[in-house]
């Protein structure tokens, strides 16, 4: 049976596993998946290890993207351009293509899933990390009609949309910089993993906007509460993460899951488990 794992330090909170076992069930493949941990040090070996015993493919979590930008044979544009990899897959010639799912999982869920337009509209991406660098090429191909590019230091979300230039119109600024009324605002910023909101004027919100934090969770974020409040439709990044998902599923097997029913798994757990600290 083909095996792929996703490995990551930590990585017992992945949900991986149970994602692409119901992808694996709902589309009739047959495969095992499961985790592999590593040193901060060790990412290679376990994944020479891995791939030597027979494997197909590995997903790439926290710290090991840009250890498997390295480590991949051959590149997809939307991997060289972000810098960093979340997909390995052994192609059929014996090379490993290395892959960034991230910035479409992300355009999916917010298209497909919640409805919400790109092309034509005024985008707003928090942060100039990694999580930016993956999704950028895959929000410009949507053809938005401003992109720009916010951050605490202003000189990293300048080098990133300078960076980025040859792929779209963006333009740049600190946090307290930021021109008012966008449509869309995706937080891609570290504030969200430590629970906390970028500090963002009001006015940067436009009528009738929407606003997307990367990060997930039980209960809505700082980030959604905040954009709520001043009337906006809000989403957390649980679809980006089974979006991405599924854009590895299907560059492994040939085959495209439906992303809503394991969404709403997903979702009810998370219900479940606020329900349970709630008593």
């Amino acid at each position: 049976m083909d095996r792929y794992a996703v490995i990551g330090n930590p990585i017992k909170q992945s949900l991986s596993p149970v994602i692409h076992t119901a992808f694996a069930q709902q589309t009739g493949q047959q495969l095992e998946y499961g985790k592999l941990f590593a040193e901060v040090d060790g990412f290679k070996d376990v994944v020479d290890a891995f791939f030597a015993a027979g494997a197909k493919g590995l997903n790439i979590t926290a710290p090991f993207k840009l250890d498997a930008f390295e480590y991949a044979d051959t590149l997809s544009e939307r991997a060289r351009t972000a810098g960093a990899v979340n997909t390995l897959a052994l192609q059929g010639d014996g090379r490993l293509l290395g892959d960034n799912t991230d910035g479409p999982g992300l355009v999916s869920d917010i298209r497909n899933h919640l409805g919400w337009s790109i092309k034509g509209k005024k985008l707003l991406v928090l942060g100039a990390g990694g999580a930016t660098r993956g999704t950028l090429l895959p929000l410009l191909k949507e053809q938005p009609a401003l992109l720009h590019i916010a951050n605490r230091t202003a000189a990293k979300a300048e080098q990133l949309a300078d960076d980025f230039s040859a792929h779209g119109s963006l333009t740049a600024s600190g946090l307290e910089d930021i021109p008012a009324g966008f449509d869309l605002i995706i937080n891609a910023s570290a504030a969200g993993l430590s629970g906390e909101r970028p500090q963002i004027a009001e006015v940067v919100v436009g009528q009738g906007g929407c606003a997307y934090d990367m990060v997930y969770g039980a209960e809505p974020t700082p980030f959604m509460r905040w954009a709520a409040d001043l009337g906006a439709q809000t989403a957390d990044g649980l679809g980006m993460l089974v979006g991405q998902a599924a854009e590895a599923f299907y560059l492994w097997r040939g085959v495209r899951p439906q992303v809503e029913p394991v969404l709403e798994m997903l979702r009810g757990e998370l219900r479940k488990k606020l329900a349970a600290t709630a008593k």
